[in-house]
Parts: structure tokens; C-alpha cells; sequence
């Protein structure tokens, strides 16, 4: 079996962004050649694209593999159509030109047997070509639909405080049924859902959220975005997502184990004890399925979930993070744990600190009231909370293997962020788009923020996050 890498490489005089405008539409017939092109998306979401080649019988099928509008990269993989084909891994960046324009790169990674290897990568040069060509006297697509309906941040819906009071008491902030729908299937005066009962004081035999049977002809709403806030957060970091994502699906944050009204279990919390209580709020809330939204440490108990349990996964959401100290090394995690407990062996609470904490985690535009938000979750921690979670954090169980990653990634960082910059978080899900066995990932930079991005940027954050949720199965 043969491998060859065809690159190509072109400059066109339109600015990088107005190029990219048209690129990134992965379903559009922009490029000359395409006679006929469908969208159609694959098990989880993905996008998968459809065409015919002018004067061709052949139907093709690619599906997108990567994408990040802060990087304007598109990746894609052929799925059936090229006879012989082996794999054929292409990707598309678009950068700015020196003299002004922009510079379009476009490259394949073919294999392929040695007789066919040659023609194949002589065709897609050709492709490749003309593509390039065509993109600078191509017409700007329409506007994006998908982004001008999604909710904005005021669309707030009602949100409720459960707690689940087995030790150990886990709290939540969870949103209520949306207003109830006539049937698109039965239209006025169909069956509708059954409204989402008060959850104040409620006990295990608390029914699923929204209802898990798709009541009146609306489809099982029986997947749940369950939110993960990092060290110095609690689930109160999580309001503005919460009220944007309850509109379109059912979700939750939860306070980790002793923070906020949570409680701390009998002994040194481990990650198989966080995975074990998101197991336990999928199984009282009727999540068959999750999708995970992290931030920092957060981020980390939720690709150790997604590690464990795959298949429960609709879809993950990193945000500040990914590997926390599992790629670190004895020294490196020591020096981390010790550092943090300095001030704690001094007597001291994290409210002490707190000051100190938020000038690392805001970004330099942060506003009074965002700073005070962060500083005030740091200094609701209690002491013992926090030393447990330095302890988990510094004593990771294992090393991430991201072929485990079968589900659609989205990973985002704040612009400024100090503790997980972008150059880091870009080169994790490089490597996820490496590893996994059919990768779906989308990296974004979320300007201006600091690390705590959902918390200072949620007009950008929840963009990103809706549009990756609405396109999900």
C-alpha cells in the first residue's frame, strides 16, 4: 500500500475572513466542478457531504473532521466514491498573505495501492487547483441560519435547585421544561410534554427530565447536558450557559463533591468518585445520554468519563483544559499539589487567597463584576474541599487515550488564558483529530477571555456551544 501527501497552495486576493466564509460552508457547492451536492450527517452529528463530479456517475461521500473559525482549518475524510482508495485525509487553512489577501493551503494525505496512488493524487491536485482558482470570484454564501436562530443569552428559562440527598448530598442547578410545544407531527392540539415538576426538596423518585418518551410525538428528550465547573468554581459559574441551553435540551450543573451544597464522601476523593456521581445524576434525571461540559478541572473529569464510559457520551465539551496533571510527571504534580496547600498549611482559607487567584484566572479586559463573580466562588470554598481537590487533581489514575474519543469534541479557550493557553489546547485537539477512530472536533480561541471563559464570555461561549449541541443527534 502506497502513501503520498498532495499539497497546494494558492493566494487570492479576498481578505482571509471573507474567504473562510465560503470554505467553511462544508455542505456548499462552491467549488466549480460539483454537479449536485446533499447534506447528510452520520450516527453522532457529524457532517457528511454528498456530491457528484460534472460528467461523473461516481456519488462521493467526505465527512468533516475538523474545523476552528479562530484558525480557519477545515479537515475532511473520504468516506466511499474514489475506486482503490485506501484513506484520504485532506484539511484546508486559510491564512493572511504578506502583500494583503489571503494565502489558502490545501493538502491530502493519500494511501492507496501503487497502481492507483499516481492517479489519485494527480486528480486530486487537479481538484485542489481549481478549487483555489475558483475561490476568488466565488459568491459569498448567505447568512448563516443556523447561527442567527439560536438562543440568544436573554432567552432565559427557568432554572430549579435539586439535591439528592445520599450521602454523598450532591446539588444541582437543573432547568425545567421549556414551554410546552404543539406536536409537529399532529399539529394544533396534539398530546404535549408533560411539564417538568418543581424539583425543591425532591427525593429519588424523581421522574427524568422533560420526560424520557418523546410524549406527543416529540423525540425522546432523553440526553442531558450535564455541566463540570473547575476548582475554584461551583456550579453557579454555569448560570448564563444554563439558562441558553435549557431552551434546547435538558441540562444540569452540578456542584462537585464539597462544593456549594455538596458534600465531601467519607475519604480522598479520587475521579472514579466524580465519574461515579455523573453516573449518578444521568441515572436520576433520565440521562441515557450526556453531553459533558467542562471547564479546567472540570474538563478533566470529563474526558476521564469519557475514558470510562464512551458509549454514554452524545458529546464533550472542553473548555480550559483537557489533560490536567495526567501527562505531568511525579516532580511536576508534587511541585503543583505543595505550591496550592502553602497558604492552607498556613492557616489560611481560600477566601484569603482569592484576590490573588482571580489577577491568574481573569483576562486583562475582565470587569469589575466578572472579577468579583470569580472571586466570589474561590472564597465560598471551604478549605477542606479545596485540599481535597488538589489531592485528586495531583494523583491522576491514568493517561489519556484519545482513541477512545468516539464522540463529537468541541474545545475552547479564553484568548488570555494563562493556565491552558491556546497553543496548548489547539495542539490537544490536533491530537485528538490524530487518534480517534473517526474524529469530530472543533477547536475555537474565545477572544478576550481568561481562563474561566464561559464565566467572562458567555455571549461567544454559548455561540460556540449551541451550534456544536445543535447540530447533535
Amino acid at each position: 500500500m502506497g502513501r503520498e501527501v498532495v499539497q497546494v497552495r494558492g493566494v487570492v486576493p479576498l481578505a482571509p475572513d471573507t474567504v473562510w466564509s465560503v470554505v467553511r460552508d462544508f455542505c456548499g457547492a462552491w467549488h466549480p466542478w460539483i454537479a449536485t451536492m446533499t447534506e447528510e450527517r452520520g450516527p453522532q452529528g457529524a457532517r457528511i457531504r454528498a456530491f457528484t463530479v460534472a460528467g461523473e456517475e461516481a456519488t462521493y461521500r467526505e465527512q468533516q473532521t475538523y474545523i476552528s473559525d479562530s484558525d480557519r482549518v477545515l479537515g475532511y475524510t473520504h468516506l466511499e466514491g474514489i475506486r482503490d482508495c485506501e484513506a484520504y485525509d485532506a484539511r484546508i487553512t486559510v491564512t493572511p498573505a504578506e502583500a494583503g489577501g489571503s494565502v489558502v493551503g490545501w493538502t491530502a494525505t493519500v494511501r492507496a495501492p501503487a497502481a492507483r496512488l499516481g492517479p489519485i493524487c494527480e486528480g486530486t491536485k487537479a481538484v485542489f487547483e481549481a478549487g483555489i482558482a475558483a475561490l476568488a470570484t466565488v459568491r459569498l454564501p448567505e447568512a448563516d441560519v443556523t447561527q442567527q436562530n439560536l438562543p440568544r443569552g436573554e432567552d432565559r428559562g427557568r432554572l430549579e435547585t435539586l439535591i439528592f440527598d445520599d450521602l454523598p448530598r450532591l446539588a444541582l442547578t437543573v432547568t425545567a421544561a421549556p414551554p410546552p410545544q404543539p406536536s409537529p407531527t399532529r399539529g394544533e392540539g396534539g398530546a404535549e410534554d408533560e411539564a417538568f415538576r418543581s424539583l425543591a426538596g425532591a427525593t429519588n423518585s424523581l421522574p427524568p427530565v422533560w420526560g424520557r418518551d418523546g410524549v406527543g410525538g416529540h423525540p425522546a428528550r432523553d440526553t442531558l447536558c450535564l455541566f463540570l465547573h473547575g476548582i475554584g468554581g461551583g456550579r453557579t459559574n454555569w448560570l448564563p450557559q444554563l439558562h441558553t441551553v435549557g431552551s434546547i435540551m435538558p441540562a444540569a450543573a452540578l456542584d462537585l463533591r464539597g462544593y456549594g451544597d455538596s458534600t465531601l464522601g467519607p475519604r480522598q476523593s479520587t475521579v472514579d468518585d466524580y465519574c461515579a456521581d455523573i453516573l449518578r445524576v444521568a441515572d436520576k434525571l433520565g440521562g441515557r445520554r450526556l453531553v459533558l461540559v467542562g471547564l479546567s478541572y472540570g474538563s478533566w473529569i470529563a474526558t476521564s468519563f469519557a475514558m470510562r464510559h464512551p458509549e454514554m457520551l452524545a458529546g464533550l465539551v472542553l473548555s480550559g483544559g483537557c489533560t490536567g496533571m495526567s501527562e505531568a510527571g511525579p516532580d511536576e504534580r508534587e511541585a503543583f499539589r505543595v505550591s496550592r496547600e502553602v497558604p492552607l498549611n498556613a492557616g489560611q482559607v481560600p477566601a484569603d487567597f482569592a484576590p490573588a487567584v482571580v489577577k491568574v484566572l481573569a483576562g486583562p479586559d475582565a470587569s469589575e463584576a466578572t472579577r468579583q463573580t470569580l472571586f466570589d466562588s474561590m472564597a465560598a470554598i471551604p478549605a477542606a474541599t479545596y485540599r481535597d481537590a488538589l489531592n485528586c487533581f495531583t494523583n491522576p489514575l491514568e493517561r489519556f487515550d484519545f482513541a477512545k474519543l468516539t464522540m463529537p469534541v468541541l474545545m475552547m479557550t479564553g484568548e488570555h488564558d494563562r493556565l491552558a493557553p491556546p497553543q496548548e489546547i489547539r495542539g490537544i485537539a490536533g491530537r485528538i483529530w490524530d487518534a480517534a477512530p473517526r474524529p469530530d472536533v472543533r477547536f475555537e480561541v474565545i477572544p478576550g477571555a481568561g481562563h474561566v471563559c464561559n464565566v467572562e464570555k458567555p455571549v461567544a461561549y454559548n455561540r460556540h456551544l449551541l451550534s456544536f449541541l445543535g447540530r447533535l443527534p
